[in-house]
C-alpha cells in the first residue's frame, strides 16, 4: 500500500493565515479573469464598458490588473449586468470562519 504524499500546496493550505491570503488573492484573480473574458466575448473596451456600466475607467482598469481590493458588490453587479451577466452565490463545502 502506498501512502499519499502531501503536496506543497496541501501543506500550504493547512496554515490558516496562508489559506486566508490565498482565498483573498484567488477571488481577486477570478474577478479579473471574469472581467477580461467577458470584455473579450462582448467586444468591450474599458471605455465602452465604463460608458455602459457607469463605472469609472480607472476602477475597471484596476480590477483588470488586480490592483484593487475594495470593489463593491454594486460595482461588480454594474459591470456584469452591462455585459449580460448576473451574479450568483454558491455555498462552498466548508463553512468560512
Amino acid at each position: 500500500m502506498s501512502k499519499k504524499i502531501e503536496s506543497t500546496f496541501d501543506k500550504f493550505m493547512k496554515d490558516k493565515n496562508q489559506k486566508e491570503l490565498f482565498d483573498k488573492e484567488y477571488n481577486k484573480f477570478m474577478l479579473s479573469e471574469f472581467l477580461l473574458d467577458a470584455m473579450k466575448e462582448e467586444h468591450f473596451s474599458v471605455r465602452k464598458l465604463s460608458e455602459k456600466s457607469g463605472v469609472s475607467t480607472s476602477i475597471i482598469q484596476n480590477i483588470k490588473t488586480e490592483k484593487t481590493s475594495n470593489v463593491t458588490l454594486n460595482t461588480i453587479q454594474a459591470l456584469a449586468s452591462s455585459m449580460g451577466y448576473r451574479i450568483n452565490f454558491e455555498k462552498i463545502s466548508q463553512r468560512v470562519q
